[in-house]
C-alpha cells in the first residue's frame, strides 16, 4: 500500500515531463514483461480457454486501458493528493458492485458506509470556493478511473477462479499497453521521441513505477482478490490515500487542506462500514458470545 501511494506521486512527476499516454503505455508494458518473466521462471503459463479470454478482454479494457488512461489524464489536471483520495473510494465502490453482481449482503451499516464515502469524496472535490462549479476536470477523470477499476475487480474475481492471478495480470498488462500505445500514436504523435529524451532520473522513476508499483503491485493484488474476494481485499487499500497525501506534501510541495483531511476520515470510515468489515466483526463477536453462553449453560446443567 505504501508503494501504491507513492506511485501516484511518481506518476504526477512523470506526467509533468512525458506525454501522459505514451508514458503510461510504456510503464504498463514494462510491468507486463516483468510478470511474464516471473511466470516463465515458475513455469506457470497455460493455454487460456475461450471463456477466460472474454473475461480477460473485459478486465483489460476496464482495469488497464480505461483505468490507467483516465488516471493519467486526470493527474495532469488535478493534485496527486486529490487523486489519491478519490481512488480511496475503490473499496466502497467494489463492495457496492459485489452486492449487486456477487450477491454480497446489503445491511444498514453498509448503506451508512456508502453515505460516508460519498460525503468524503464531496469534501475532496468541492474544496474550492466555487463549490460545484470549481470541480476540476481532472477529478472527474480520476473518479472515472476509480469506477472502471472497481468494475474490473469484479471481472477479475470471475477469471481468477480458473486462471492463475499472475497470468491474468500479465495478459492484462500486455494487451492494455498495446491499446494505450495505439491511442497515444493518435493523440501524442511525437510521444516516443519525447520519452527517449528523458533524463536518467526520470527513467529510474518510470522503471520503479512500472516494475514495483504497477507490475508486482497488481499481481499481488489480483492474487489477493482470488483468495479473499474483491470486497475484503479492497479494505487494505485504505492506507494508499494516506501515503499519497504524505508523499505529495513531502515531494511535490502540495498543501494538505482541512477539507481533504475531513474527506479522508469520511472515506476511510465509509470503507470500513461499506465493505462489510464491521458487519463481519460484529457477527464474529455475537457468535463467540453465543457459543460461550451455550457452554456456560451446559456446564451449569451438568453441575445440577
Amino acid at each position: 500500500m505504501f508503494v501504491w501511494g507513492i506511485n501516484i506521486v511518481i506518476i504526477k512527476v512523470l506526467v509533468g515531463h512525458f506525454p501522459p499516454l505514451t508514458m503510461t503505455s510504456t510503464r504498463v508494458f514494462l510491468a507486463g514483461i516483468i510478470v511474464f518473466l516471473i511466470l516463465i521462471f515458475q513455469r506457470s503459463l497455460r493455454k487460456i480457454k475461450k471463456k477466460e479470454w472474454l473475461y480477460l478482454i473485459a478486465a483489460t479494457l476496464l482495469g488497464v486501458t480505461a483505468h490507467h488512461g483516465l488516471l493519467t489524464l486526470g493527474i495532469v489536471q488535478t493534485k496527486a493528493s486529490n487523486a489519491s483520495l478519490i481512488l480511496g473510494l475503490v473499496p466502497l465502490t467494489t463492495s457496492i458492485l459485489a452486492m449487486i453482481f456477487l450477491h454480497d449482503r446489503f445491511t444498514v451499516w453498509r448503506f451508512t458506509g456508502i453515505i460516508f464515502g460519498l460525503a468524503g469524496v464531496s469534501f475532496v472535490v468541492l474544496q474550492g470556493e466555487g463549490g460545484l462549479g470549481s470541480v476540476a476536470l481532472g477529478d472527474v477523470y480520476v473518479f472515472g478511473a476509480m469506477l472502471v477499476q472497481a468494475i474490473s475487480f469484479i471481472v477479475i474475481k470471475k477469471v481468477t477462479d480458473t486462471l492463475d492471478a499472475k497470468q491474468v495480470t500479465a495478459v492484462m498488462m500486455m494487451l492494455g499497453s498495446i491499446l494505450l500505445y495505439s491511442l497515444s500514436l493518435w493523440t501524442e504523435p511525437g510521444g516516443v521521441k519525447q520519452l527517449a529524451e528523458g533524463t536518467l532520473w526520470l527513467w529510474f522513476l518510470l522503471l520503479f513505477s512500472a516494475l514495483v508499483g504497477t507490475g508486482l503491485g497488481h499481481m499481488l493484488y489480483n492474487l489477493a482478490i482470488h483468495q479473499l474476494g474483491p470486497a475484503q481485499t479492497s479494505i487494505f487499500t485504505n492506507l494508499v490515500p494516506f501515503f499519497a497525501l504524505l508523499g505529495s506534501f513531502l515531494f511535490l510541495g502540495e498543501s494538505i487542506h482541512l477539507s481533504q483531511m475531513i474527506g479522508f476520515v469520511f472515506i476511510v470510515a465509509g470503507v470500513f462500514l461499506g465493505t462489510g468489515y464491521l458487519d463481519n466483526r460484529l457477527g464474529m463477536f455475537i457468535t463467540h458470545h453465543k457459543s460461550y453462553d451455550q457452554e456456560d449453560e451446559a456446564d451449569h446443567d451438568s453441575a445440577s
